[in-house]
């Protein structure tokens, strides 16, 4: 056998267990189906063994487990759907994402709006960031988190192709270990996760540092500003809030007669404008528009972002945009409320705008 002939069969035979084992790897990811891709409803989504919910997420709605649901960002990830599903007799799933933009939202919203056969209630947390005047350039529609566009739409062709990478192939051997008994699920069946550290260890001197960081770690005037601000005619006719568009074609995608609930989350003062200046002026312009769209789908808004009890006490946070686990609590008993037409607690918290009959 000649040397070139050596080397060929060598080459040959490489390439074949490669190819090969690429195939047998495959097989086990097909096999494990980590990202439940192939989840229809009435059946079971698989574990939820990853921590990045956009590719975890899509399989829950797809298996018509649940017919209620929470979006929104993480600001709204500590409401935990088996209580509002006790309170609201409905199967709730929270579906809101880490720094989920817009864009990604409405990608969910609207999977949730095609897959679920008859959608009791949607409350849908609304950031300021909902009020960017760029918030639908192309760049902001994503952020540094990977999103799957193949796992919100109707095809299942384009699906397989993407799970042939090392990412996909470690969720699937936890996905095995806990099949075996060898590992927790990462995140709940139900889409519920407390990410935030045990209340036990909760330290407001530190909490103090990551809500003033932005100020030199000092607390900035939070008092309303006097006169307030006045905005010209000319600033006025240039605020934008075009991603509001957006929120109006997805609540419009839902059955009229679903309930929503549009919800400005309880964040800390240091996160929101300072009340009276121009950027608080433009707040307000955008929670008007705000209210028109949900007007126009008879919609409640459940307002808790401005000056309260619960906003401006430092010790209720981590951070100036995640509350600690007593507000989320409370969040959930007073939307529980509302979404039953009750008055919810008696305080300066919570606004409520209810549309006109």
């Amino acid at each position: 056998m000649t040397a070139a002939s050596s080397w060929k069969r060598w080459s040959t035979s490489f390439l074949a267990t490669v190819a090969g084992l690429v195939l047998l790897l495959f097989g086990f990811i097909a096999i494990m189906d980590p990202f439940g891709s192939r989840v229809a409803a009435g059946q079971a989504a698989r574990p939820l063994m990853d921590l990045n919910q956009r590719f975890m997420y899509p399989q829950l709605v797809r298996s018509g487990a649940f017919d209620a649901a929470v979006l929104g960002t993480s600001t709204m990830r500590l409401l935990d759907p088996a209580i509002l599903s006790q309170g609201l007799d409905a199967r709730f799933v929270n579906l809101a994402m880490n720094a989920a933009t817009p864009w990604e939202q409405v990608q969910m919203a609207e999977l949730f709006a095609r897959k679920t056969a008859a959608p009791k209630l949607l409350i849908w947390g609304i950031d300021t960031t909902w009020c960017e005047a760029d918030a639908t350039d192309p760049a902001k529609r994503l952020t540094p988190r990977p999103f799957p566009p193949w796992l919100y739409d109707d095809s299942g062709w384009n699906d397989y192709p993407e799970l042939i990478n090392l990412t996909t192939l470690e969720i699937a051997v936890r996905l095995a270990a806990h099949r075996l008994g060898l590992m927790p699920e990462r995140i709940r069946g139900d889409g519920y996760e407390v990410f935030t550290p045990p209340e036990a260890l909760y330290d407001l001197a530190r909490a103090r540092f990551h809500l003033f960081r932005n100020n030199g770690g000092t607390a900035p005037d939070l008092t309303p500003l006097v006169p307030p601000a006045v905005p010209t005619r000319a600033e006025q006719a240039g605020w934008r809030f075009p991603a509001l568009a957006w929120l109006d074609a997805a609540l419009a995608t839902l059955p009229s007669g679903t309930p929503k609930l549009l919800v400005l989350p309880p964040v800390h003062l240091t996160a929101l404008p300072r009340e009276g200046s121009l950027g608080w002026q433009r707040y307000g312009a955008c929670k008007a528009e705000l209210g028109r769209v949900a007007a126009r789908h008879g919609a409640v808004i459940a307002d808790y972002a401005h000056r309260s009890s619960v906003t401006r006490e430092d010790s209720n946070y981590w951070d100036p945009l995640h509350f600690r686990l007593p507000i989320a609590r409370r969040v959930e008993a007073d939307l529980i409320a509302v979404a039953r037409g009750a008055a919810p607690a008696g305080d300066e918290v919570l606004r409520v705008l209810r549309p006109a009959r």
